[in-house]
């Protein structure tokens, strides 16, 4: 038996369930993000607005969620949040891709809660004197965020927030604990098989390495070709 085998990972049968997770557990990261994105936004102005019952609606959600282990929260979207739902729609999920819907739904929930102390941050960087001059120009509270906070804040956001796509990615190897047939759940059925243990998980760890990296790149891009500015 070869010490390494290379084969292995470049065709056949077991190749292609590993490029399979791998694709999947790109859509996965893919699918969380846009979800995590727009939930993070929301819940940032609800962590700023006037309004005391909101702020306290956007820290409950952030709290709540960061402080609970990322696999409870897979575990709960999984086996306990279905049980919740009318017996029909239960039964046209268990008969589809419950596994993925679960874990993307968790993984943006849980990003999302990261993401939005992110953006509160970039929001909050900026002097308020920009907010009060967009009220003094007759915008709403929103309409102020839009149009005059929010473009300011997005320079020193979108760096953390690349951050947080790279702990998302990462965090995407959790979701084999349901099942869902992802990068390491592929190599774990590829060791299992053919008790090739050093390359299944070395495919593995070099794939999560690559798209780590990429990420890595692209934050270190972003920050020298839009460089944070003194405010």
């Amino acid at each position: 038996m070869p010490l390494f085998d290379y084969s292995l990972l470049l065709t056949g049968k077991y190749h292609d369930m590993l490029i399979a997770g791998l694709l999947l557990s790109l859509q996965l990261l893919a699918a969380a993000l846009v979800l995590a994105l727009p939930i993070a936004l929301v819940v940032a102005l609800l962590r700023l607005s006037p309004f005391a019952p909101l702020r306290w609606l956007g820290f409950a959600y952030v709290e709540s969620i960061r402080n609970i282990p990322l696999l409870a929260h897979m575990l709960f979207w999984y086996f306990g949040a279905p049980e919740l739902l009318p017996e029909g729609i239960k039964q046209w999920l268990y008969a589809g891709h419950i596994e993925a819907y679960s874990a993307v739904i968790a993984l943006a929930l849980y990003t999302a809660a990261f993401m939005a102390e992110d953006i509160r941050s970039g929001i909050r960087a900026i002097p308020s004197v920009q907010f009060e001059a967009g009220r003094a120009m007759g915008f709403s509270y929103l309409a102020t965020m839009r149009r005059v906070v929010l473009p300011q804040a997005l320079r020193v956001t979108i760096p953390p927030l690349i951050s947080q796509t790279l702990s998302l990615w990462k965090n995407t190897s959790i979701a084999t604990v349901i099942g869902v047939a992802e990068l390491m759940y592929q190599a774990g059925q590829v060791e299992s098989a053919t008790f090739r243990s050093f390359e299944s998980f070395a495919f593995a760890s070099a794939a999560y390495l690559t798209v780590s990296l990429a990420i890595t790149g692209l934050a270190t891009w972003y920050h020298h070709r839009y460089p944070v500015r003194t405010i």
